[in-house]
This record gives C-alpha cells, sequence and structure tokens, in this order.
C-alpha cells in the first residue's frame, strides 16, 4: 500500500513508489496506489490477502528529510504525523488490517515539504526503497530500525 498525494510534495513519495514497483513487472507483488484514502482500498488487501503487507507512507517524525524507518506497528499512533492528508488515522488503518494480515511492516520516510515538487533527498529514499523490495530484502516481521 503506497499512500500520499500526488499533488503533495513530498507527500508523493508513495505513488512514487507504486509507478516505480509497476513499470519493474514483478508478478510477485501487488502494488495498490491508494493516494491518500487508503481505508478505500482494504477490500482489495483482503482479497489478495497477502503473507506481507509495506505500507509507505511520508511521516513527519522529526528526521532530517529522506530519512526512513520501520516504524513498528503499536508505535504508529504515537508518530501519527503532525500533518495529516488522509481522510483516517493510519493507526485506524492498520489496526483493521491487522486482522487480516499477520504480517505489516510500515515504512515511514521523512518529508520536507508538502507542496511543489518532491525533494530529491526524499526521491532517492524512494528509489532505495524499490530496488530493496524487488530484491525481497524488507520482509523484516518486527524489525525496527533504519533502511541501511
Amino acid at each position: 500500500m503506497c499512500i500520499g498525494s500526488r499533488r503533495g510534495g513530498d507527500d508523493a513519495i508513495g505513488p512514487y513508489i507504486a509507478d516505480r514497483l509497476l513499470k519493474k513487472q514483478n508478478n510477485d507483488i501487488v502494488v495498490l496506489d491508494c493516494g491518500i484514502a487508503p481505508e478505500s482500498y482494504t477490500s482489495l488487501v483482503k482479497k489478495y490477502n497477502p503473507k506481507y503487507l509495506l505500507i509507505i507512507d511520508a511521516v513527519d517524525m522529526g528526521l532530517k528529510p529522506g530519512e526512513t524507518r520501520i516504524i513498528p506497528i503499536e508505535k504508529i499512533s504515537e508518530i501519527q504525523m503532525h500533518i495529516s492528508t488522509h481522510n483516517i488515522p493510519l493507526s485506524i488503518l492498520v489496526r483493521y488490517l491487522c486482522r487480516y494480515v499477520k504480517n505489516i511492516i510500515f515504512i515511514g520516510i521523512q518529508p520536507k515539504t508538502l507542496s511543489g515538487e518532491m525533494t530529491p533527498a526524499v526521491r532517492k529514499s524512494g528509489d532505495r526503497i524499490v530496488d530493496l523490495i524487488i530484491k525481497n530484502e524488507v520482509r523484516i516481521p518486527g524489525a525496527i530500525g533504519v533502511f541501511q
């Protein structure tokens, strides 16, 4: 689930990653470009019944722009963005999805701006995440920390 607004500066990182993954045409990966309404895609998540669910979004964590973290599911409500561009809090969405998917990994990318163009640091982080997903190096249930 790639979340974000295509017109929201660094918030567009979710759709950017979705576009890059779709171009890779990997049959093992189902890509959902959820825009700013990820709750509208829960029925597809249930339909596909994935072993792993990656949720990717721009999150204000007070870090340098482009820094990336795997955020533990139980910490999402604490980090719940100071600025939210979503219709419902992500903590509620994740709590709901946990009923259907056992392994949810939330990847947060620190934005610099939510207007204008995506910044180079955030774009670079998005490219790195795409590479990790394609190489199947993100499936780390319960992992906490920084992408290397």
